[in-house]
Order: structure tokens, then sequence, then C-alpha cells
């Protein structure tokens, strides 16, 4: 696994509060290990409690993002939006993530078809597995057309 020299703030097309990951711990051909720490005044975040274990979805969403978005940047072209479609058999081995726990989050391309991927990714805190899923996602050629095909006015 390589490092990667691009920030989370490069990698994925939204801007913080709302990238979640810290940063990118190594990637290669077919996986990314992206990390964060839970920390209070982050979005999700419950006083006393941390997060809740269903926001690691999210986590890995924006991982599978990351790795599509090295991908951009290394071929010279921009990073594009993507859609999480579909989550399958997540589980979570934690009800929480207390304040202060450093995750490690991954994920692995599975399957590509064109504008269509599925990632099995894995969120592991303290040296164990806290949480994993299959995400399927989707990442449109042209994000204008999708929305405009759903009857969304983009301005330019």
């Amino acid at each position: 696994m390589k490092s990667c020299p691009y920030p989370m703030d490069a990698l994925l097309p939204h801007g913080r509060p709302m990238i979640l990951l810290d940063e990118v711990v190594g990637r290669d051909d077919t996986r990314l290990v992206a990390a964060l720490t839970v920390r209070a005044g982050a979005p999700f975040f419950e006083a006393g409690r941390g997060m809740a274990a269903h926001v690691a979805i999210e986590w890995m969403a924006q991982a599978c993002g990351a790795f599509v978005g090295a991908e951009a940047l290394e071929s010279g072209g921009p990073v594009r939006l993507g859609l999480l479609l579909g989550t399958r058999d997540f589980k979570a081995a934690v009800s929480w993530f207390p304040e202060g726990t450093r995750v490690e989050v991954t994920a692995a391309l599975v399957y590509r078809d064109g504008e269509m991927g599925v990632f099995d990714c894995m969120a592991v805190a303290d040296g164990r597995e806290a949480a994993k899923a299959q995400l399927t996602v989707y990442q449109p050629a042209d994000t204008a057309a999708l929305l405009a095909s759903q009857g969304v006015k983009v301005s330019s």
C-alpha cells in the first residue's frame, strides 16, 4: 500500500464539516484506507456517547469517494459527485464510537462497470472490526443531466 499525496478535501466533491474523514492512510489499485478521530463538535457527535455505529456507513461511503477521487486526480480528471445507492449486510460490533477513538475505514473495490461500483468496507477501532458493509455506489458522468432528469434546476 502506498501513501496518498492528496488531502481528503481534494478527494471529495463536498466540503467540511461534511467531510468526516481526516486523512488517507494508504491506497493501492483496489483499496483505500482512511482514518478519523471521533471528536466533540463533529457532525453526528452526541455528547457523552460519541458517534452512533450507523455513521460508519457514511465514513465508508466517503472512503469509496476518496478512492475514485484519487483515481481521477492521478489521471488528470476532475473529482466528481458520487451517490450511495445501497448498503448490504451492515453489521456493527459496537453501538457507539466513543470520543477520542481513532477509526480506520477501508474501502476495497469488488466490482466496477462504468458508472457503478461495489466496495467491501470495514471500520476498525482499537484494532478490532467495529463495523462492516458492502456498498453499491454510482458516479454519473454528467451530474447536471442526472439532476435535470429528476426535475432539479441547476444554476450555473
